[in-house]
């Protein structure tokens, strides 16, 4: 199985898709653990004077004015796990778990927080015996980092709690942790509190976001294709040189991967003939400005995450020089804000998606197709509903685009009196991500089913390829009305997948 080592300057977003997804055992370099050797010989060293440290010898957030005598402080740290881990609502999804952990592995590992070396590889025991702590949905403010998920990860480290062993049954995390073999730790001064400050949850699902979305925006370009094909749009407005005198490289991508999809196309250029237009419509002629626009948009998400990746998010942190310093790291706003920039992308995305569906349906605008593409309009309904089914989804990605960030709640006694909302902006674009899946589905299904119509017209060899991977995939063609759902479901999973992608790109090639 695949090994991620983790040294002391961060992981990478193929890192954390390994051990989120792929299920790859985590290591502790060398140089790792001699960082975390050496920060916890500084943190022992300030533990042992009088005067008071934050997280060392002191009460947190508002209560940190409290200096907390030696006999009580193992007590402080076990205390602020089991009373932090406070979530409330529905069980988190196993691969954000496994995220969430990791990347707080990563900053314990980078020498800045004090963790003793036995808790980080403590950290990578859970991991690598498949144990999952029950994360719940609500308790992150996204400020002081994603505080109620990392203290239910924390208190399964110490053997508390509950948590999902590999063979996905929930049982007390002291059982699991037994039955592997795996001693809880007692937390020391200053574990407890570096093991819940930070934006992992948060950073974690922006990682996987991306992967999913630089899948789905290929996808799109796909779809948008097949839909333009399907109006006898024209494809004169993918030229390169169009596009080089507005110079958006993600514009760019996306006009270069529908022209690849539609070469050597009978059904483009035909928008002179029977009803002449000059233009085609926005949602056809202007496809890859706004899937261009979303691409940019995750460019600079991908760049905040790589610097995320990098950091070592506690408070406080441990210095090179010996200084254990407070700081305001834990802040989720860099992550909120592109959580939240791409909701509003996807949203789009979607919204676009949704009116060529319907531009596909209507006979006043289709150039020739029958109306909702049915077999016997009147008697057959088509894929009326399935438009419908569509423009719900559309409805609420766009009310999934109104950003988490933009609100704060105080919290603390006033003392975190502004925080990020960065974990609600991740849990929403999640939905929002796979929604977005389901509505690209949908133009899918219309656009084959419309291309399949023009009889007498040859589609491109990738259109082609595509219409017959789908057919091979359970998803029917024309024809007499039928129960859609299963149709629906079989195209969603075609996209999801990615084998409308494989379909295009054995005749393309990689698409951009």
């Amino acid at each position: 199985m695949h090994t991620v080592v983790v040294g002391t300057s961060g992981v990478t977003a193929s890192d954390v898709l390994a051990v989120a997804r792929g299920g790859a055992r985590v290591q502790l370099s060398e140089e790792a653990v001699a960082a975390l050797a050496a920060a916890r010989e500084i943190v022992d060293a300030l533990a042992a004077k009088p005067e008071p440290v934050y997280g060392v010898s002191t009460g947190f957030g508002a209560l940190a004015t409290r200096h907390i005598s030696p006999e009580l402080r193992a007590q402080l740290q076990r205390n602020i796990v089991r009373s932090h881990a406070a979530g409330m609502g529905p069980r988190v999804e196993r691969e954000v778990v496994r995220a969430l952990m990791f990347l707080r592995l990563k900053t314990v590992c980078s020498g800045h927080t004090g963790v003793r070396p036995e808790v980080a590889q403590t950290m990578a025991d859970l991991l690598n015996a498949g144990i999952t702590p029950v994360v719940h949905e609500y308790g992150s403010l996204g400020c002081s980092g994603d505080l109620a998920p990392l203290s239910h990860c924390a208190l399964a480290l110490m053997g508390e709690g509950d948590a999902e062993g590999p063979d996905g049954a929930v049982r007390p995390a002291a059982e699991l942790l037994a039955a592997h073999g795996i001693q809880p730790v007692e937390l020391r001064e200053k574990e407890g509190l570096a093991l819940l400050n930070g934006t992992d949850g948060m950073l974690g699902m922006l990682v996987m976001a991306l992967a999913d979305l630089d899948t789905l925006y290929r996808s799109a370009d796909v779809t948008a294709a097949l839909s333009l094909e399907a109006l006898l749009g024209t494809d004169k407005v993918l030229a390169p040189e169009l596009h080089a005198i507005r110079p958006h490289p993600g514009q760019a991508a996306s006009a270069a991967n529908m022209a690849a999809v539609l070469k050597g196309s009978g059904l483009t250029g035909h928008h002179q003939d029977d009803a002449p237009r000059v233009q085609d419509a926005y949602s056809v002629r202007c496809a890859p400005q706004v899937a261009g626009a979303g691409r940019d948009t995750m460019a600079h998400a991908r760049l905040v995450a790589d610097r995320e990746l990098a950091a070592a998010v506690d408070n406080p942190v441990v210095l090179p020089d010996g200084r254990v310093e407070s700081n305001g790291n834990f802040h989720g706003a860099p992550v909120a804000y592109v959580l939240d920039f791409l909701a509003v992308a996807v949203a789009d995305l979607g919204s676009i998606a949704e009116r060529r569906t319907d531009r596909l349906l209507d006979k006043n605008r289709s150039h020739g197709l029958p109306p909702f593409l049915a077999d016997d309009a009147g008697v057959d309904s088509g894929l009326m509903i399935a438009q419908y089914t569509q423009a719900a989804l559309v409805s609420e990605l766009k009310r999934l685009a109104v950003p988490a960030s933009a609100d704060s709640i105080p919290s603390s006694a006033m003392q975190e009196d502004h925080v990020s909302m960065g974990w609600s902006a991740a849990r929403k674009l999640r939905t929002a991500v796979d929604n977005l899946t389901r509505v690209l589905a949908v133009e899918l299904y219309a656009a084959t089913r419309a291309i399949e119509l023009r009889e007498g017209l040859t589609p491109a060899p990738a259109t082609q390829a595509v219409i017959t991977a789908v057919r091979e995939a359970g998803v029917q063609g024309p024809g007499p009305d039928r129960f859609l759902a299963p149709d629906l479901a079989a195209a969603d999973a075609f996209v999801r997948d990615g084998r409308l992608l494989a379909a295009v790109e054995t005749v393309t090639g990689p698409l951009r």
